[in-house]
């Protein structure tokens, strides 16, 4: 019987994927922490790491719980063009807590970047490899264990983040928010995937703006990419928990739900069992979420990729993989269900 994993000693990212071991991801902080009444929609920036970090720490330790390997900062948007002088204080505290928690389990800290508010308006290389290079000087300052640029709908702004990452001598993992049309110039998932390894990312994949069935797509046609240059990065996808398959090159940004009204688009754990074993399959060994992904839905990445880890998470003690805990259910029919169920697995 597989039991919950305990601490175990502490492996950098590249050795575990080197190995073929299952690194899962952790899920949606900003539109969940928006759901709890922490964070304010719009510009979608990380105040609540100073402001309510007890808010941060439970959910960092839930995703912990649910089966995390990596507890990435909350740093999403904050540079110096998002946030001016609290950058540095939301920066530093983001890491503090994010080592907290995983300093509780066997899982590593990643310091995360994404695109710029300027690139849109002006492509200046200099000054946004700098505001990069900022937040930089703070994971350098925390130690964390390796480094990620996400969120780029621009292949040439993901480039320049990665040769920034670069600097620091870590492993760094880049996902562009990109559907299979490519990036917002129409540049290939293929060929967006040559050239962020080419820059010198480790890990390469596609997180956010699309749900996992369209975001599998894309990281397909990356791999494919990737394989005809022969190039062999590790792949890591990191998809909405809403389902998205009528959007456009824009992704769920350009539903008429987003953001209040999503909660009919939200994927179910079977969703996501089922999502986890496609991408394992596809080769995918950096497998978690994005917005939308609730601590339920790591917990039914981990269960769904229990044997292959060789434990399941703590958050399955009570609940059981795929339900176990229905067999001890006071209704007979609802005891038949789960007995069907598990026959179907």
């Amino acid at each position: 019987m597989l039991r919950a994993g305990g601490r175990a000693a502490r492996r950098g990212i590249l050795e575990r994927l080197a190995g073929g071991e299952v690194v899962i991801g952790d899920g949606s902080f900003l539109i969940t922490l928006e759901k709890r009444g922490y964070v304010k929609a719009g510009l979608w920036t990380p105040e609540a790491v100073v402001e309510h970090p007890d808010a941060v720490r439970q959910l960092h330790m839930e995703f912990l719980r649910a089966g995390s390997n990596v507890m990435q900062t909350f740093t999403f948007s904050a540079s110096e063009d998002n946030m001016e002088s609290k950058w540095k204080e939301v920066n530093a505290a983001a890491c503090d807590l994010a080592r907290e928690v995983a300093d509780q389990g066997d899982a590593l800290v990643a310091g995360g970047v994404c695109q710029t508010s300027m690139y849109k308006y002006h492509k200046d290389e200099a000054q946004i490899k700098n505001l990069f290079r900022l937040q930089l000087e703070v994971f350098a300052r925390k130690n964390v264990d390796f480094l990620i640029a996400e969120y780029f709908e621009h292949i040439e702004e993901a480039v320049w983040a990665v040769e920034v990452l670069k600097e620091l001598g870590k492993p760094v993992a880049v996902t562009m928010c990109i559907g299979p049309e490519g990036d917002m110039h129409g540049v290939t998932p293929g060929a967006c995937a040559v050239e962020l390894a080419r820059a010198g990312a480790d890990i390469v994949g596609v997180n956010c703006r699309f749900g996992p069935k369209t975001s599998l797509r894309t990281l397909h046609l990356m791999k494919q990419g990737l394989g005809a240059a022969g190039l062999s990065p590790h792949l890591m996808v990191q998809p909405l928990g809403f389902h998205t398959p009528d959007c456009g090159k824009g992704g769920y940004l350009d539903l008429p739900e987003y953001p209040f009204g999503l909660e009919p688009r939200v994927a179910t754990r079977w969703d996501i069992q089922k999502f986890a074993r496609e991408a394992y399959n596809l080769g995918v060994r950096y497998i978690g979420g994005c917005c939308g992904f609730e601590p339920y839905h790591i917990r039914a990445i981990a269960e769904e990729l229990a044997p292959e880890r060789g434990f399941l998470p703590l958050a399955s003690e009570k609940h059981g993989s795929w339900g176990h805990a229905l067999s001890m259910h006071t209704k007979p029919w609802i005891r038949a269900r789960y007995e069907f169920l598990f026959k179907m697995r």
